[in-house]
């Protein structure tokens, strides 16, 4: 169905109280919770389940059977790979009620987590960052950053195209399809904007960057 220019099919459950932004399409068996603010322009897939208080913002893709614990806000523009998962209890017990324990998990914009991956809370994950396929994640992971494995380690860098970036001396790099630069300072990627005739060509250190 249609409701205030969002899409739901039929069999998805979308509980009172929940904000969907316009051209936002969700998909069967996924369950929206209370209290949730989903943005604009939104895909979210088959048997999701966003639990209440979340937020999506603008252009959030998130993939069949992934859930999205309360304490989770993912920014514009990430990727939810299939079957990924959030936690928002470090130590849960059965027995033990620790719905006021929740933490808090800041998913960035332009952000990627791979199918598979698992991010424990309280772990936020930087802009543009890319968790690898089955990827645990224990710790803050910085804008940028390239992390596979259990538990996830840095293996590189990643551009806002989803390419790996290789760095020269100078700790210049280009991404091969957008051709956008990149500068590495002091353990920190940032991307280079704007007209810098200061910055040296990563290819010829003798030719400036317009």
């Amino acid at each position: 169905m249609t409701n205030k220019g969002y899409f739901a099919h039929p069999m998805a459950v979308i509980d009172e109280g929940c904000e969907i932004g316009a051209g936002t399409k969700i998909w069967h068996f996924s369950h929206i919770m209370t209290g949730c603010k989903i943005g604009s322009n939104c895909n979210i897939g088959q048997n999701v389940v966003i639990s209440p208080e979340v937020i999506l913002g603008n252009n959030v893709k998130v993939q069949n059977n992934v859930s999205i614990y309360t304490g989770v806000i993912c920014e514009d523009d990430v990727f939810l790979g299939p079957s990924m998962v959030f936690t928002n209890v470090v130590n849960p017990r059965s027995a033990v009620n620790r719905k006021t324990q929740y933490q808090k998990t800041n998913v960035k914009k332009g952000a990627t987590i791979g199918a598979n991956s698992t991010i424990v809370c309280g772990h936020d994950i930087g802009k543009y960052a890319f968790v690898g396929a089955g990827a645990v994640v224990t710790k803050e992971i910085p804008d940028y950053a390239l992390v596979m494995g259990n538990p996830a380690r840095q293996t590189g860098w990643m551009s806002e195209y989803g390419h790996k970036l290789s760095f020269d001396k100078s700790g210049f790099a280009i991404c091969s399809e957008s051709g956008e630069k990149y500068l590495l300072k002091d353990g920190n990627v940032s991307k280079i904007t704007g007209s810098n005739p200061e910055i040296p060509n990563p290819e010829n250190p003798k030719i400036q960057i317009k």
